[in-house]
């Protein structure tokens, strides 16, 4: 079930006097069962590449294949590659529109040509995965608050039985307890499920909380792909190219240059703590 992204390129207006190039010869494996965080500033061609992953945009050149399977081919079934490829897009009233929020979760198994039951069945299967209360399947999906809205729209996605499932900025505009709710929920369904999860985010926070693999966009351009330790250790090249490392790597390098005897690679709060009492315990 993995995806191998071989050299892809894409340009937007190509032949025009706005012709940009989007991605520059982008590769890279996503493996079974991976929890990744893509990053990078805006315009930095995160959507643009996570588009590509279910077939969305073709890619101007180079191949992707899903399951050893490339998905170019002329006879590649694009209905069925979107329904194991599941997006999640930032907005989630962009992909809610039925009366009730039941009605709204059954439409992508319906659309893949289930019955009835079986469409119903899943549905309740994925409220009940992304924690939605019985009482309200049956309200307005446009009656929800913005985390209730997340919630609905991944169940959507759920809904389908994605192997793979990609949430550009699903936290977005949300208070502290919505967004640690709907990361936490992200977090259940990758553990539980065993499913492929790509978070695309503009917090190091959330990527150094929850994904196991980093991979960092430029101009296009993959530029860094490595664990979070390894990512966030280039915490000055992060910054030249307009983002940050996790605000612990900046407290914990302070510490350092202070003469704390403290490793600078921890890059969660639970980590830092543990890492001071140690290195006050030794002073």
């Amino acid at each position: 079930m993995s995806i191998i992204v071989d050299n892809i390129c894409y340009s937007y207006d190509v032949g025009t006097g706005f012709e940009r190039q989007a991605l520059k010869n982008i590769s890279c494996v996503i493996n079974d069962g991976e929890f990744i965080g893509l990053i990078g500033h805006t315009g930095s061609g995160k959507s643009t590449f996570i588009q590509h992953l279910n077939g969305l945009v073709k890619a101007s050149s180079g191949a992707i294949f899903y399951n050893s399977k490339n998905i170019y081919d002329e006879d590649y079934n694009m209905k069925d590659l979107r329904s194991k490829v599941g997006l999640v897009f930032q907005y989630p009233e962009h992909q809610l529109f039925e009366t009730t929020i039941f009605k709204d979760v059954c439409f992508g198994p319906k659309n893949l040509g289930l019955g009835a039951v079986q469409a119903e069945t899943r549905a309740l299967k994925a409220l009940h995965m992304v924690g939605l209360p019985d009482d309200m399947y049956y309200q307005s999906p446009f009656d929800l608050s913005g985390g209730q809205k997340r919630r609905v729209a991944i169940a959507g996605v759920l809904a389908m039985e994605p192997e793979v499932l990609i949430l550009d900025e699903p936290t977005a505009g949300l208070d502290p307890q919505g967004r640690d709710d709907i990361l936490n929920c992200i977090k259940k369904l990758h553990d539980e499920m065993g499913i492929t999860v790509i978070l695309v985010s503009h917090s190091m926070e959330d990527v150094a909380n929850y994904v196991d693999r980093i991979m960092v966009m430029n101009d296009g351009v993959l530029t860094f792909d490595d664990t979070p330790k390894v990512i966030f250790s280039h915490y000055k090249e992060l910054e030249e190219i307009g983002l940050a490392a996790p605000q612990v790597t900046y407290i914990m390098q302070d510490l350092k240059n202070a003469g704390l005897d403290v490793d600078t690679s921890v890059i969660t709060v639970d980590e830092a703590k543990a890492e001071i009492l140690k290195a006050l315990g030794k002073a």
